[in-house]
């Protein structure tokens, strides 16, 4: 339980500053998710994702959605971290579970798969059965926003939530991949804040770009790679075909250290095993 702040007492679930006063308070993932998964300091983003749920799309009628923030997904030794956008409004909003019952994550889940990253091509809901190896997924802004683009305020607002969950991997974390501008934007901050010494100028996103940051007194070097994002306007021109996304996120598993020469899932002996919906709600 948190002390007594003397300067008055701790912010409210719906307060903006509730995100940087208890995000880096945890002690562990799974603490965070749950911290996460409360959080109501978006004013906007909680009407929507509200919205959504008292009125869902016909496919969905029936269905109790989660209709809160998005934990991230995934184990809590991970050495790579995929970072996305935010929740669909009628995906993760209504699953729970990050990339899981859209579009976009039948293609990021497939592509996971092929790379052995993951347990099966499909996520359907929590509790399916889906295990990922290696890899936790996770978002800058944890509600679903209107037309999917989240302000900067709320950008800013949920950043401490990210910034703790890549601290909470701790030195194990050896790459991450950025899908789409607006991860990447989102990312380089946090990295940077956390002692991460940056390029100057920060480059520009594209597919593909490859930053090493190295090591510091705590932390080993990091990989940072930008992968378009495989919404359905992007894979449905060919900005990102399934190929392009298995190759980038190929890479990235072997400069996380995950390749195993291809005879079966990513890990080796010195990593644990699968890991189930470990951060999940």
């Amino acid at each position: 339980m948190d002390q007594t702040d003397p300067a008055g007492p701790p912010p409210d679930r719906d307060d903006a500053a509730f995100p940087a006063h208890r995000a880096p308070r945890c002690r562990g993932l799974a603490e965070l998710d749950a911290e996460v998964s409360g959080c109501r300091a978006c004013p906007r983003l909680v009407a929507w994702r509200e919205e959504v749920a008292a009125h869902p799309r016909a496919a969905y009628r029936g269905e109790e959605y989660w209709a809160r923030p998005v934990p991230g997904f995934g184990p809590s030794d991970a050495a790579l971290a995929v970072v996305g956008l935010a929740p669909a409004a009628h995906g993760g909003n209504r699953t729970g579970r990050m990339f899981t019952g859209d579009a976009s994550g039948d293609v990021l889940f497939a592509a996971l798969h092929a790379v052995g990253l993951a347990s099966r091509p499909t996520a359907t809901h929590r509790g399916d059965g889906l295990e990922l190896y290696g890899v936790r997924i996770t978002a800058p802004v944890h509600c679903a926003p209107p037309q999917n683009r989240p302000t900067p305020a709320e950008r800013r607002t949920c950043s401490p939530w990210l910034a703790s969950e890549l601290a909470l991997l701790g030195p194990g974390l050896r790459a991450v991949v950025a899908l789409g501008g607006f991860g990447w934007q989102a990312l380089l901050p946090v990295l940077a804040e956390a002692g991460r010494p940056l390029p100057r100028p920060r480059p520009a996103f594209g597919h593909g770009v490859h930053l090493t940051l190295p090591a510091t007194d705590r932390l080993p070097p990091l990989h940072v790679l930008g992968c378009y994002h495989p919404s359905q306007r992007n894979t449905f021109t060919g900005v990102l075909t399934f190929d392009m996304l298995v190759e980038l996120l190929a890479r990235a598993a072997g400069l996380a250290g995950l390749s195993d020469g291809g005879a079966g899932r990513p890990g080796g002996p010195d990593r644990e095993g699968p890991q189930g919906d470990q951060g999940a709600p």
